[in-house]
Parts: C-alpha cells; structure tokens; sequence
C-alpha cells in the first residue's frame, strides 16, 4: 500500500473515529502543522506534504539543543547571589537516549523509576500554539521569584527549605552547581492524563541530568566569587552525604512566562588608554552629583524640590532644641522640619544622620504626641503628607545589579546605599557587564556602572543609587578603564549612580 492510499484509509478512520464521538486529534491547522513538522523525518515526506504516522525521530534536533543547552549555561552563569562552584554544563547522548525513551511513554510523571535514584529530571508539556523547548527552560527557572537562598551561616549543618511557591525544584535542579551533564527530548503524545484531564496533539519536553541535585538540606551551589571553586574537570563532585528522599516531585502547573532572550556575549574588548577624569563642575540645581541633599533643622520637606532626588537628606547635629515645629505621629504634615519629625520617629538622634523620605498621600488630620524629646503637634485639617526611614546600607560584591537588590517601580523606590569592594574593575564583562553612559540599564554591575561613571576608585566606596524607568536605549562608551555597552529595547529599568559626600 503506498503512502497515499495509507492516507485515505487513515483519514477515513479519523472520520468513523469522530462519528462514534471520540475524536483522537485536534483539528489541523497552521500552528500545529508547524509543530508537528519539527519533529517528523524528512524521509518520511511525500510529494503532497503529508507525512506517514508514526515515525517521530527519537532524537532532539540539533538547533533545540543548542538552544536548550546555551540557555542552560546563561541562565546558570547569571545566579544571585553568585556561584563559587558552577560547573560548565555539557550535552551528554545517553541523558538524551533516556529522556526520549521517558518521553515516548507520555506518562505525566518522573520515570522510570529505576533511573530517579541516578539522575535529575525535570518535566513540561503544552498543548496549542508552538513553544521552544527554551521557553520551559526559562519557566523553570523563573521559580527563583519563591526561592530565597540559604546562607552558609544558616546552614546548621544542613540547609532549610526556602522556597514559598507550590514549586522550586525545576530551578534548584537546573542551578544545581555539581550537575554538569544534561540531555534531553521533545516527544508528540496524542493523548496525555495531566492531573486527571485529557491533553490530545500536547508536547512533552523531558531533560534528564547528572549528576543529580535537589539533595536535601543542601544549598544549590556555594556562594563566592564565581567559578573560584570550580574543580579541574567538570565532571562534578559527590554529595556529602546519602539521599534521604527524591526531591523531584511532580511538576505543578506553569504560570506563562515571555519567551526568553538568548544572547550571545560579546567578546572581551582590547585594552584601550584609560581616559582621565576631568575634574566635574558645579551643575545646575536638579542636576546634583549627589543624591543626598544637606538641610537644616528648621527645613521643612515643602521647602525642597519635589523630584526623585529629593528624597535623601543629610541632617545636621543639635537639632534638639532648633526650631522647627513638627505636626503628626507616625505620618508627618509636609510643613514639618525634615529632621526634627525624624528625631520624633526615631530615625536619628541628636547627632544628626541620614533620612529617606516618602510622600504619602493627603491625610485629613494629623495628631500630637512627644517622643525622643520631641513634642509634636495636631493639626485638623487634611494636608499631604510623609513618612521616615532609615537610609539602609548594603555591602555588595561586584556582581549585584540594581535588578537584585531594588528594581524600578512606581510611584518610587528606595534603594540602600551600597558599599562596593576593591579590585571589580579587573572583573570580566560577562560577569559583570556595564550597558550605558550616565543611565545604565539595572542589569548593569553596580560597582563597575560606578567606576566607569567616575563615582568611585577602583579601590571601592559608597555610592548612592536612583532606580529609573527603563530607557529606550543605552549607549557605551570607554571611561575610566571600563568599556560599556551599547544596547537597545532591554527589559527592566535604568539607574543612576552619586557620590557619597565624605
């Protein structure tokens, strides 16, 4: 029987099939012919474009796995906090030969049993318009939104569950820093149970690992400065200790997640002649190196600007007995003294400090009360209103990005004042990238964003931090020793850098 009568006869079974009222297949169409085209053998072919069922490669194409393990190892490399001991992952045929064994079975499970004690396994399947294989890679390691790493000082001796979503191990297992093999396969179910339902035509991407992760009461990898502790070879070391259970559960539904953005990284640029830093100019107002603005006891929050930069001030000492009246608890009337509502809160004492401020709504009455010595006042009568904080210090490596520790988001947000170490501007680009000049996107190394922008020495400092909305594009430029770079259309926010008055 040739290929094209085997078609009609099919077709013909297809049709009594959806007369009995069981219909094996979804309808044809564009997407899923599309699917289903990327994984049939070309020699299966015919000349009406049809292919004969049943004969599905079993292995991944290439371009997949390039995708799935290039996406792997950025991913890897991009981990916060950083990892002392991630290894190099690597395709390996006999991962794949299993997971597409697994896959042909098209059983919403891990398996096959015999294996679960040797390797790792992470599962996804959809139905519908196509996905790359990349796409659930990236959801499984979009779980670090519910992880919070354990701390080796936390570790007593073993590491505690930090994970506060339905499901984090898909990502401790792909950041699993002595898992150094991974392989994979996409197979084509007809017909799949997923939690009790019946998913018809669905694609289910199986990856299989070694060694395997997700060891009880150990953390993922060590935190450090990355791959310090990368061994010889990247063949993995043993955990310390005997597996008391599979940590591998059961894949829980996937919230959508974009596509993700596979780059390549640039090559390390030549070494170009450091350009000397011209000594800077006063600015205009508004327009300050600093994003802390020094006050005066008696100034009050209505007196200052009203931008994004007048949110930190420097308090002098002696404030106790200036003047300076001070109407609210709790939340302050704007026509109070900036340092002395601080006092009254407790933020600073008389020896004056640091103070973020928050604007607040318009509040209908505000009411007195005296502490830290100061004696506040009612006022009733709506007005608007602020609140205090402290100015939070962050001792950072060089790797942390805006991103990590205070991204973008609206009306503000406060950033800590960070600390930065010595020695980031030796640190390679492709672990602490700068993109930008002046506005730097918050995917950025904080502290090398700060020597290129002259805030800082090579020897580190403190610096102060003003998280942005993103810009439309950023544009490098070589300073100070460091070469940025020049990108467009990036997700995330923008940030800029000041100096810490001394």
């Amino acid at each position: 029987m040739n290929t094209a009568m085997l078609w009609l006869v099919t077709l013909a079974m297809l049709v009594l099939a959806a007369r009995d009222g069981s219909a094996l297949f979804l309808p044809d169409s564009p997407e899923l012919r599309k699917l289903l085209d990327r994984y049939l053998d070309e020699a299966d072919r015919n000349l009406t474009g049809y292919v004969a069922p049943g004969r599905a490669r079993r292995a991944i194409q290439w371009s997949d796995r390039e995708e799935i393990l290039q996406l792997h190892n950025k991913l890897r490399g991009e981990v916060y906090p950083t990892a002392s001991d991630m290894e190099y992952m690597v395709w390996d045929d006999e991962l794949e030969r299993s997971a597409t064994h697994w896959a042909e079975q098209c059983q919403w499970e891990h398996g096959p049993q015999d294996l679960l004690m040797s390797i790792g396994q992470n599962l996804a399947v959809h139905w519908g318009r196509y996905r790359s294989p990349a796409y659930h890679v990236q959801a499984w390691y979009d779980e670090v939104k519910d992880y919070t790493y354990p701390y080796a000082h936390e570790c007593k001796p073993w590491c505690p569950d930090r994970c506060s979503g339905p499901m984090c191990t898909h990502y401790t297992q792909l950041v699993w820093a002595t898992t150094s093999r991974v392989g994979c396969a996409v197979h084509m179910c007809p017909r799949m149970d997923v939690w009790g339902e019946v998913w018809q035509n669905s694609v289910y991407l199986v990856c299989n690992y070694s060694p395997k992760g997700n060891w009880i009461g150990e953390a993922p990898y060590q935190h450090g400065r990355p791959c310090s502790m990368c061994p010889p070879s990247y063949g993995g070391r043993e955990s310390q200790r005997p597996e008391t259970e599979d940590m591998n559960f059961v894949e829980q539904p996937q919230a959508p997640v974009r596509p993700p953005v596979t780059t390549t990284a640039k090559p390390a640029p030549k070494p170009k002649p450091v350009v000397p830093i011209r000594p800077s100019t006063p600015r205009p107002t508004g327009t300050s190196n600093f994003l802390v603005q020094n006050v005066k006891c008696e100034t009050r929050v209505r007196d200052k600007c009203r931008g994004a930069t007048c949110n930190r001030y420097n308090c002098p000492a002696n404030c106790m007995n200036k003047k300076g009246k001070v109407w609210g608890t709790l939340f302050y009337d704007v026509q109070s003294s900036i340092c002395r509502a601080a006092m009254h809160y407790g933020i600073i004492d008389n020896s004056g400090g640091l103070v973020e401020i928050t604007r607040k709504d318009r509040l209908p009455f505000f009411i007195k009360s005296t502490k830290n010595g100061i004696e506040s006042f009612s006022k009733f009568k709506d007005g608007n209103a602020f609140a205090v904080a402290r100015v939070e210090e962050l001792s950072a490596d060089c790797y942390a990005t805006v991103d990590e520790i205070c991204p973008f988001g609206k009306p503000q947000v406060s950033c800590p004042r960070v600390l930065c170490p010595a020695n980031c501007k030796t640190q390679p680009s492709y672990w602490a990238p700068v993109v930008g000049s002046t506005f730097y996107a918050d995917s950025s190394s904080i502290c090398r964003a700060a020597i290129h922008a002259g805030v800082i020495r090579a020897s580190g400092g403190y610096v102060d931090i003003l998280a942005l909305e993103k810009k439309r594009s950023y544009v490098g430029t070589m300073k100070n020793g460091i070469q940025s770079e020049s990108k467009s259309d990036l997700d995330g926010g923008s940030f800029r850098i000041f100096t810490v008055r001394q």
